[in-house]
């Protein structure tokens, strides 16, 4: 059986709005031209899986519920615009519960390759923090890319092998 390919994806700060603790549909906003990046990465055979860390849950700001039902509202109208993503695989724990899933431990990442049996060296990843960078080349990603939308960003001391400003920069690579 031959191995996917895939374009891992931190959600808050990449695909929507930094906002802080995003847990309300009316506050999420798509970042302009994110979808059309989405369809590119799609389009050009690359299975898509965000991988989220959302410590609200564990700081009590919002519940799982809160997050569920506003990752389901995401992954629906993505699907009405014909974006498929594979799962989302998210930790739910603050900082200091010192957990394994947490970025930039690679859990994650690990299970996403266990279940979906993933090429990690044909596989990208694109975040908005250096914690994403890491996670995913402790875990094996090929490419990573530093995007400047979300999170103010250190980049002369980024890992990342590529830096854009938006995710539909992407289109300028040669994924």
């Amino acid at each position: 059986m031959s191995k996917n390919k895939v374009f891992f994806l931190d959600r808050d700060g990449v695909i929507n709005e930094e906002v802080g603790y995003l847990h309300q549909i009316e506050k999420f906003k798509f970042i302009d031209g994110v979808i059309d990046a989405l369809r590119l990465i799609q389009n050009k055979g690359y299975k898509i899986i965000i991988i989220t860390n959302q410590s609200g849950i564990g700081r009590g700001y919002y519940s799982k519920e809160d997050f569920l039902n506003l990752n389901n509202w995401m992954l629906d109208y993505l699907r009405s615009k014909k974006i498929e993503i594979l799962q989302v695989f998210y930790c739910p724990h603050s900082p200091n519960e010192n957990c394994d899933c947490r970025k930039p431990k690679t859990t994650l990442f690990n299970n996403a390759q266990m279940k979906f049996n993933i090429d990690m060296s044909l596989s990208w990843a694109a975040g908005d923090k250096e914690s994403d960078i890491i996670a995913a080349k402790s875990a094996g990603v090929a490419n990573t890319v530093l995007v400047r939308s979300g999170h103010i960003i250190n980049e002369a001391k980024t890992r990342a092998d590529f830096i854009i400003d938006k995710l539909i920069g992407v289109d300028n690579l040669q994924i």
